[in-house]
């Protein structure tokens, strides 16, 4: 654009030497005359053509300038201060009002000129609706470049080098939530120490694996919530106690999201290499449960004789499960670079895609053998089904926005559920997600568990996805919310139903078998989701809430416990049992709600699995 206006200035200009060719003289003299006595003797045509080029090339190096200079400082580079910049994937249009920006920004008072009538005059397909730039520092510590999914482009850089370092609480709901870790992990220290669970009411401990489940899955949350001392017990447990030489099944699902996920996340973060050589080997020995009949891997694998097999209760497996291992086997893969976790979780992946579905719905179970669907089984966005859909949107978060497939699996299955399973209750129109029975029969039944996707539908909305779907998750949030306020206790039951009649006075009701409360996450992953994403502080009162409720009915003197009944008060009966994901999840997700730093565990730089572990987004 400047060569050809440059081109045509020359072009003028010879013309006008041109006409004055009869008194030049070829002198330096007359070289040297002033450019105004040429302006001068320029008619009006002339000159008004010359000034309308110029104001042309101010204005085309006042819109490429900016460019130049985000091209100059893209994924490849860094600044001088070592402040890595962000790339911008398909730059078409800065989206955020300059005012959303942060103030760090590079050309941030460029945008404030141009942005505004851009936005307005540009209308972007919903898959161009990437990344804005932005870049971030953690705690002081620079970090590799980073694109706005997150996508980490070098893994030799200092990020795979340098440990996180984490500042600890800076307010007092954070510091609440760091003081119920701290009595949660003084009793499983105390009375459980190396084992799976804490029994709190009896003073000891409980086997489900023989891996220590609790303190492996607790890595990563005393890390971020900056407890070095006890960190560094844990590691020296790890580094000396850790075997896997153990006589009996695990299940595959759940052994890599809390044991291979809990190792992967604490050597992401400390840098520790003894966390990543353990996932090794424990990759290693999860490795015969793909060793079926079909793409579809075995459910349990003893670790001790290298077998798997189907579960003892039926020749299915969860689709849920052998669907929700990809995040932790594919960072595996990254970390190792040996392929061979990663292709054999891709190798279900691709085969699940292919399996008939109603409208990216599937059944709740699946047969290793076959490969096939338990086509009566039930449709539900909660137990057995519900990380499926999870982690079809953070494969693609975490490979770089890479794979189409599963995100448009991912935008099928929004649009089935929608289609199917979508219902506002009666009579607050409390928006809510049913279950197909048989994957025919509607049911108006919630599992708390279904709670995740309000977090899920918004950081789908973050990365593209439609606006429609965020709003979705703040409205399934604010009845997961209603799940914990209309109960006595003000915790959540494990599952409700919702009321569909027209005379109906209440929403919610309660079976009595489902009146119990694990201390699940999954709410308050949400809401934590839904305050990065929207900055609105209610979704930090409603958690505030749900802690103190916590706090009030789950604590005991030495821990605490899952309750049998959130319905009375005055007898919630305790269970004597302190679930790892209370201290994996749901301290780590109330602490990162309060915090106000949303660099503390950044949505660019990583993916929760499922067990609420942070890993690393790629490129």
């Amino acid at each position: 654009m400047q060569s050809k206006t440059n081109r045509l200035s020359d072009e003028t200009f010879l013309m006008i030497e041109k006409n004055e060719s009869s008194a030049y003289d070829g002198s330096k003299t007359r070289k040297r005359q002033s450019l105004w006595r040429h302006w001068n003797r320029l008619s009006s045509l002339q000159r008004s053509v010359i000034c309308l080029m110029l104001i042309f090339g101010v204005l085309s190096a006042f819109y490429i300038v900016p460019t130049i200079y985000n091209d100059y400082h893209r994924l490849d580079g860094t600044r001088g201060d070592g402040e890595v910049e962000v790339e911008e994937q398909e730059i078409r249009l800065v989206l955020r009002p300059s005012a959303e920006m942060p103030s760090h920004l590079p050309f941030k008072n460029s945008f404030d000129r141009f942005a505004e009538d851009a936005i307005k005059s540009v209308k972007l397909k919903a898959w161009q609706q990437k990344r804005n730039a932005t870049k971030f520092k953690l705690h002081g510590i620079s970090r590799n470049s980073v694109n706005r999914s997150g996508g980490h482009t070098d893994r030799k850089t200092s990020y795979l080098s340098t440990p996180y370092i984490f500042s600890g609480p800076t307010n007092p709901r954070m510091e609440a939530v760091a003081a119920a870790f701290q009595h949660s992990w003084k009793a499983y220290r105390k009375y459980a120490w190396g084992h799976d669970e804490l029994l709190p009411i009896s003073h000891s401990y409980g086997e489900w694996f023989g891996l220590g489940l609790t303190l492996v899955d607790s890595l990563d949350t005393m890390y971020i919530m900056g407890f070095k001392d006890d960190f560094k017990e844990a590691t020296e447990w790890v580094t000396k106690k850790l075997s896997f030489d153990v006589g009996r099944d695990v299940n595959l699902f759940e052994c890599t999201i809390r044991i291979l996920g809990g190792l992967l996340s604490a050597f992401h973060l400390s840098k520790e290499k003894i966390f990543l050589s353990k996932a090794q080997e424990l990759g290693d020995l999860l490795m015969p449960a793909f060793r079926s009949g079909s793409p579809v891997p075995f459910s349990d694998v003893n670790l001790r004789d290298h077998t798997a097999h189907a579960p003892r209760w039926g020749p299915d497996s969860s689709t849920s499960e052998v669907t929700t291992i990809q995040l932790e086997f594919i960072d595996l893969s990254r970390q190792t670079k040996d392929s061979k976790y990663e292709d054999a979780v891709n190798s279900v992946t691709r085969h699940v895609h292919s399996l008939p579905k109603m409208d990216g719905l599937v059944p709740i179970f699946i047969n290793a053998n076959s490969g096939q669907f338990r086509s009566s089984s039930t449709i539900t966005f909660g137990a057995r089904g519900d990380s499926y859909y999870e982690y079809l949107l953070k494969m693609w978060l975490q490979t770089g926005q890479s794979n189409d497939m599963v995100r448009d699996d991912f935008q099928l299955a929004i649009e089935g559920m929608k289609k199917h399973l979508l219902r506002h209750s009666v009579p607050n129109n409390l928006l809510y997600i049913g279950e197909l029975l048989s994957g025919r029969s509607f049911s108006p039944k919630m599992d708390h568990l279904v709670c995740f996707m309000g977090g899920t539908l918004g950081l789908a909305a973050r990365n593209g996805f439609p606006d429609e779907y965020l709003a979705l998750g703040q409205q399934l949030t604010r009845t997961c919310y209603e799940m914990y306020r209309k109960m006595a206790t003000g915790l959540s039951p494990e599952i409700v139903y919702f009321n569909t009649a027209p005379s109906g006075l209440e929403d919610i009701y309660v079976k009595p078998a489902d009146t119990h409360n694990l201390q699940r996450p999954e709410t308050i992953e949400s809401l934590f989701y839904l305050y990065r994403l929207t900055g609105n502080k209610t979704y930090q009162d409603w958690g505030w809430e749900i802690f103190q409720a916590f706090e009030k009915h789950t604590r005991l003197e030495e821990g605490y416990t899952s309750i049998g009944n959130v319905q009375n008060v005055n007898n919630v009966g305790t269970k004597n049992k302190m679930e790892s994901f209370w201290i994996a999840e749901t301290l780590k997700y109330l602490y990162l709600l309060f915090s106000e730093d949303h660099d503390l565990i950044p949505l660019d730089a990583f993916v929760f699995n499922t067990e609420g572990h942070p890993l690393p987004i790629y490129s």
